[in-house]
């Protein structure tokens, strides 16, 4: 064998939405993978440089995932030193999660290509997983979804397609220094997906827009961490401003296939029992 499947992968955040399908499909093939978190064997953890080296040890690629969110102040100084140190120590080829229209995932981006590095860049709209695997889930259990945005649309993006599309970058020729943004097929409000979910699971669910000040303490009572609730309102007053109001290619260029569509997804996770009391 040659060192290319000896030397295994490193996926930073492999247990979070992307990295947890991207470890599997990779293992699948009979790839050898680590994972890249704290409790893993070595840990690593963003906050600590001094974890960084050991993960990075023997590899030969990495996927790189910064949590909670690239649009976090100091995510884009701490992705450019990952990414040299990775450099450094031999290991040039990386792959960024970044996401669609925000200026500090732009930063880190940047930050990624002046590294030296064998990059590439999967940019990235909403996750539809998010209504099913995160902060989302427990609203649309309780039957009612309030969130300070209108109606402006969102081409929420399969996690799926983004592990196949992280797969290939990671194992094929030909996607060093490629900018890869990916959508799904459409647009959709939150209103438009609550509905879709609704649906799918044969339940009635209610979607409220509020405003930005009643959905932060709304946040703060659940006990949800203040730097969660501050990305959150990043999120929602800057980025869902209607500057992502559009579809992009990347799923299709990577893959050579449509992106799975929203309605698809909400089947499939209906299916599992996602969103049944």
């Amino acid at each position: 064998m040659t060192d290319t499947t000896t030397k295994p992968i490193l996926i930073l955040g492999g247990t979070g939405k992307t990295g947890r399908r991207l470890a599997e499909r990779l293992t699948a093939r009979g790839l050898p993978v680590r994972i890249g978190s704290r409790t893993a064997t070595p840990p690593f953890d963003w906050e600590n440089a001094a974890t960084w080296a050991p993960v990075l040890d023997g590899v030969r690629a990495v996927y790189i995932t910064y949590s909670p969110d690239l649009a976090v102040p100091g995510a884009a100084e701490a992705v450019g030193a990952f990414a040299s140190l990775a450099v450094r120590q031999g290991v040039r080829r990386l792959v960024l999660l970044s996401g669609r229209g925000e200026p500090e995932a732009q930063r880190a981006e940047d930050m990624l290509k002046a590294s030296g590095a064998d990059w590439t860049i999967l940019r990235c709209a909403w996750f539809s997983q998010n209504f099913s695997e995160s902060f989302l889930l427990e609203p649309l259990l309780e039957g009612e979804v309030a969130l300070p945005v209108g109606a402006v649309g969102e081409p929420f993006v399969d996690a799926e397609d983004i592990a196949e599309t992280a797969e290939v970058a990671l194992t094929e020729p030909g996607h060093i220094g490629e900018l890869y943004e990916l959508t799904g097929p459409r647009l959709l409000s939150f209103a438009d997906a609550v509905a879709e979910i609704g649906k799918a699971s044969s339940r009635d669910i209610r979607f409220v827009t509020i405003s930005h000040d009643d959905f932060t303490a709304g946040m703060a009572a659940q006990d949800i961490p203040p730097e969660f609730v501050w990305l959150l309102n990043e999120l929602f007053t800057e980025v869902l401003d209607g500057r992502n109001e559009t579809l992009a290619d990347g799923v299709q260029r990577v893959l050579g296939r449509a992106p799975k569509d929203f309605s698809t997804y909400a089947a499939e996770a209906a299916a599992t029992g996602a969103w049944s009391h």
